[in-house]
C-alpha cells in the first residue's frame, strides 16, 4: 500500500515517475487564465489568517460545506474567520474522493510544509502554524506567486476597467508579469434593461463616446479593446452559455439595443441575435491586434433563485448545462475563417459528453499558420479534476495533437491554487507513462521528455507570444 500523497503521487508506474521528477516537476507556471484580484497583487497583501486566503471566494469549498449540512453564516455569512474555518476542517474529512481533498492536502504541503491531514482534531494547530507563516513577509501575495515559480498571470477584466493595478506592477518591476484579459460579457449581457442600461453609461464615460447604436457600442468597445493592447493585453475571453447561431440585420441589431436601453425586457431570440454579432466583432478585433480568444461555454449559471438575490453570482450555484454547443461554433468559426479573421482559439468545455465534438471541431479550423492554433482547453471548473483532465486529454490525443496542448491554468481567485498546476502534471505524465509500459508509446525519454516540457510550459510561451 502507497502512503499518501507521497513524493509520487497519482505516478503509478517507473515511467510515470521519471517524467515527472526530471522533465515535469520543475517547470515554470504560465496561468494563462485566472481570476487573481490585481489589487492584491499591486498592494503585495499580506493575509490575515489561513481562512482568509483559503476561503475567501472559494465557492468549490462552499458547495461542499453547505453539502455536509454547515449553515450559510460559516460560508459566506459574517462569522468570524476562526469559526469559517473550524467547519472547513470538519467538512475536509467529509471530501474523500472529492478533488478538494488533494487540493486542500497539497496546498498545505506545497505553501506551509504541513502534511498532517487537516480535520477538527487537527485545525487549531494547523490554523496557528498557517496563520503565523502568513503573518511574515514570505507570504505575501507577491512571495507566495515566487514561492510557486509563477512567471506569467493574466487576470480577468472588464473593458471598463482602467488597468491601474496592472500599470502599478508592471512599473515596479515585478519579475512575474501580470497581464490583463479583456472580458466583454458586460458589453453584450442584455438579460437585465437597468444593469445593462448602467453598464453602457460607464463605458460612455471612459470613451468618451456616444453610444446609440449597435455600430457604436463595437466602435466603443473596440477603443477599449485598443486601450488594454497598449497595456500589454494579449487575450480576450467570452463567458457564455453558449455561442448563438442566430443572425440579424444592422437594423434589427439598432432596435434591439434601443429596446433595451429603453427599459424593455428583450426576448431570448434579440438576445442571442445582438450576442452572436457581437462576438463576432469581438473576435475580429482580436484578430486584427493579434491577439489569442478564449471561450468559455456550457454553464447554468445561478440556479438557486433565493440564494442569488441574497449572495449574488459566483457563490457556488452552478451546473453543467446541456445546451446545444456545435451549431452556433461553426458558424462563427466558420464566418472568421472565410474572411481571414479567425484568431488563435481556445475553446473549453464543461459538460463532458461534449468532449469528442470541441476536440473535433478545432480540427476544422486547423490551418498551418501556427502550432495547434486552434485549442480545446483544458479540463474547466467541474471538470479540472483528475477524471476531468484525463477525458480531456485523451479525446485530444484521439483526435488532434496533444503535443500542441497549452497545458494548465488556474482559473481561481486564490493565490493558493498554484499546486492544480502539479496537480495537472502528475496525471499528465501518469496517462504518458502508463502508454509508454503498456508498449504503447516508445520509451523515448528525449522525445516524451521534450512533449512534457512543452504542454507545461513552452506550448503557452510560444502560443501567446508574451515575451517572459
Amino acid at each position: 500500500m502507497k502512503k499518501f500523497m507521497d513524493e509520487d503521487f497519482l505516478l503509478r508506474t517507473k515511467t510515470a515517475i521519471k517524467l515527472y521528477h526530471e522533465y515535469a516537476k520543475d517547470m515554470p507556471i504560465y496561468d494563462y487564465h485566472c481570476h487573481l484580484p490585481p489589487q492584491e497583487v499591486a498592494e503585495d497583501k499580506q493575509y490575515e489568517n489561513l481562512a482568509e486566503i483559503w476561503l475567501g471566494g472559494d465557492h468549490y469549498k462552499w458547495r461542499a460545506m453547505r453539502t455536509n449540512g454547515v449553515k450559510e453564516k460559516y460560508c459566506t455569512g459574517d462569522s468570524s474567520w476562526k469559526e469559517k474555518f473550524d467547519a472547513w476542517a470538519a467538512t475536509v474529512p467529509q471530501t474523500l474522493r472529492n478533488p478538494l481533498y488533494h487540493w486542500t492536502h497539497l496546498e498545505l504541503q506545497r505553501y506551509f510544509d504541513i502534511d498532517t491531514l487537516l480535520s477538527p482534531a487537527t485545525a487549531d494547530a494547523i490554523y496557528e502554524e498557517c496563520t503565523a507563516k502568513l503573518q511574515t513577509p514570505e507570504f505575501s501575495a507577491r512571495n507566495l506567486m515566487r514561492k510557486m515559480n509563477v512567471k506569467v498571470v493574466c487576470t480577468t477584466d472588464d473593458p471598463v476597467d482602467d488597468l491601474h493595478f496592472h500599470k502599478q506592477v508592471a512599473a515596479e518591476g515585478f519579475e512575474v508579469k501580470m497581464l490583463p484579459t479583456f472580458r466583454p460579457d458586460k458589453a453584450a449581457n442584455l438579460s437585465d434593461p437597468e444593469v445593462y442600461s448602467a453598464y453602457i453609461q460607464r463605458l460612455e464615460n471612459v470613451t468618451g463616446q456616444t453610444i446609440k447604436r449597435f455600430e457604436d457600442l463595437v466602435g466603443a468597445v473596440d477603443a477599449r479593446h485598443g486601450y488594454f493592447h497598449a497595456a500589454g493585453c494579449r487575450l480576450s475571453d467570452h463567458g457564455v452559455a453558449y455561442i448563438p447561431d442566430a443572425e440579424a440585420t444592422p437594423a434589427e441589431l439598432d432596435a434591439i439595443f434601443s429596446k433595451v436601453m429603453s427599459g424593455k425586457t428583450v426576448t431570448g431570440e434579440e438576445q442571442d441575435k445582438f450576442l452572436g454579432a457581437f462576438l463576432y466583432e469581438a473576435a475580429k478585433m482580436n484578430h486584427s491586434r493579434g491577439w489569442a480568444q478564449q471561450f468559455h461555454v456550457g454553464v447554468f449559471r445561478n440556479n438557486n433563485t433565493r440564494l442569488f438575490n441574497a449572495l449574488g453570482p459566483d457563490t457556488g450555484f452552478d451546473s453543467i448545462a446541456d445546451y446545444r454547443q456545435g451549431p452556433g461554433f461553426i458558424k462563427l468559426l466558420d464566418r472568421l475563417d472565410a474572411s481571414d479573421q479567425l484568431a488563435k482559439s481556445i475553446l473549453y468545455n464543461i459538460n463532458p459528453a461534449d468532449n469528442e465534438l470541441f476536440a473535433t471541431m478545432i480540427g476544422n479550423y486547423q490551418d498551418g499558420s501556427f502550432p495547434g492554433k486552434m485549442q480545446f482547453g483544458s479540463g474547466w471548473w467541474f471538470l479540472d479534476q483528475k477524471d476531468g483532465m484525463e477525458k480531456q486529454m485523451n479525446a485530444l490525443s484521439l483526435l488532434g495533437l496533444l503535443s500542441r496542448f497549452v497545458g494548465m491554468l488556474t482559473d481561481s481567485r486564490s493565490f493558493m491554487s498554484y499546486p492544480r498546476h502539479e496537480y495537472f502534471r502528475r496525471i499528465l505524465c501518469n496517462l504518458l507513462g502508463s502508454d509508454v509500459e503498456n508498449g504503447e508509446l516508445p520509451a523515448d525519454m528525449d522525445l516524451l521528455g521534450s512533449m512534457v516540457e512543452n504542454i507545461c510550459y513552452n506550448n503557452a510561451v510560444e502560443y501567446f507570444g508574451i515575451e517572459v
